[in-house]
């Protein structure tokens, strides 16, 4: 079956179906999309956090609770960042008890160029589609962006 005609089912016996082949087809190419970006300079983990923190610092806990890892797991991705000088980590403004992790002007760059590095990798897969299916791929970007609450 192909993805116009996956598109046209509205039944609902058929969005069970649906549902499997969107998640499995999401999960895969966002892997993919992770794997392609972060070259060696940092992990798709350590990419997860630069992109949390930019442009606004946070806490270890709002990056843990965030990237649903524990704070122990948290600090460690940070103090490899920090040791690569991608972040680095200050004072909070109202809490003492916290600090925030920034992202430096190099963690800045490395954001930029996994991002750019990523967005040509998808960008050379939809150039050798047909039409028809760009527009239902713009359409289905759309659909999951309202979907995600976004």
């Amino acid at each position: 079956m192909t993805i116009v005609e996956r598109a046209e089912l509205s039944a609902p016996e058929d969005v069970g179906a649906l549902a499997v082949d969107l998640r499995i087809a999401v999960m895969r190419t966002s892997r993919r999309l992770r794997t392609e970006g972060s070259g060696e300079a940092v992990s798709p983990g350590q990419y997860s956090v630069l992109a949390a923190i930019h442009p606004d610092p946070m806490t270890l806990r709002q990056l843990a609770d965030r990237e649903h890892v524990q704070a122990p797991s948290m600090t460690r991705i940070v103090n490899a960042l920090e040791g690569s000088g991608l972040v680095n980590r200050s004072d909070h403004p109202t809490d003492g008890r916290q600090v925030l992790v920034n992202i430096t002007p190099a963690g800045r760059a490395i954001l930029a160029q996994a991002r750019t590095h990523r967005t040509a990798w998808l960008a050379e897969r939809l150039a050798g589609m047909e039409p028809a299916e760009r527009a239902v791929l713009a359409d289905a970007a759309c659909i999951l962006q309202r979907m995600s609450g976004k």
